[in-house]
């Protein structure tokens, strides 16, 4: 049976130059994706965005600017929290966020050392 993704095309054919080996690996590829489907959400990237301009937000204060209830902020930070994009202290009964600035740096590598790659 023939399959076009299984066939190997003799290197002095292609068109250009053959890919770098700078890719994922699949550990680092999952790690990255978990990471940038957690910022695909319009909320969760409004929300990285306060908790990123403050030095901590606490979840009552996130209600008013992402008109959201606190159920809603709550699946929304986990997600983010998860992602290791932010990290949150318990206090009472309220949670404050923080940014993680060591992840959202490595997100951005990724974007900016790709990108400078292809010009």
């Amino acid at each position: 049976m023939y399959t076009p993704a299984m066939t190997k095309i003799p290197v002095d054919v292609l068109c250009c130059e053959p890919l770098s080996s700078q890719d994922f690996s699949a550990t680092e590829a999952m790690d990255l994706a978990s990471a940038f489907g957690a910022l695909a959400d319009p909320i969760r990237l409004r929300l990285l965005s306060i908790v990123v301009a403050q030095d901590e937000t606490c979840s009552c204060h996130l209600e008013g600017p992402l008109q959201r209830s606190q159920p809603t902020i709550s699946h929304h930070t986990r997600v983010l929290s998860e992602a290791g994009l932010i990290s949150g202290e318990k206090r009472g009964r309220w949670m404050y966020w923080r940014a993680n600035p060591e992840r959202i740096a490595q997100l951005r590598s990724v974007l900016v050392t790709r990108s400078l790659a292809t010009k």
